[in-house]
């Protein structure tokens, strides 16, 4: 359905702010993600202008997380001028069509200090039982 030239509706729809963002699907406990162009101002509940990618955040039997992108047409929206979400941006980072996200780094960091740490302590228990 077109909408009215009079209405103004499709003037604003044609240049309004754009967005890559995470759309939520699946059930409880188990998230399943669109990766979506959409207005800038709508929820995620609302019809978006194109899907183009998905994402599966909970490992697989292989330890897998599923990520399937097209970076085709991602290249074409950012080429717009859409905007991008933070989380968006880190999985693209890490996919390499962007540059990594700082958060990715911090998180990197963090995981390293805790696993460092928790080695030290598995070192340091035998020490006390002995």
């Amino acid at each position: 359905m077109s909408l009215s030239p009079a209405s103004g509706i499709g003037r604003f729809y044609k240049h309004s702010a754009k967005i890559i963002r995470f759309v939520r699907h699946g059930c409880a406990n188990r998230p399943f993600y669109h990766i979506v162009v959409m207005e800038r101002r709508k929820n995620q509940h609302q019809p978006v202008i194109e899907q183009v990618g998905s994402y599966d955040p909970l490992p697989n039997a292989t330890n897998e997380r599923l990520v399937a992108l097209n970076t085709e047409r991602i290249r074409y929206w950012l080429g717009k001028g859409a905007h991008m979400s933070d989380p968006a941006a880190e999985l693209l980072g890490i996919a390499g069509l962007l540059p990594v996200h700082p958060r990715t780094y911090m998180n990197a960091w963090r995981n390293r200090k805790a696993a460092a740490e928790a080695a030290a302590a598995e070192a340091a228990k035998p020490a006390e039982t002995a």
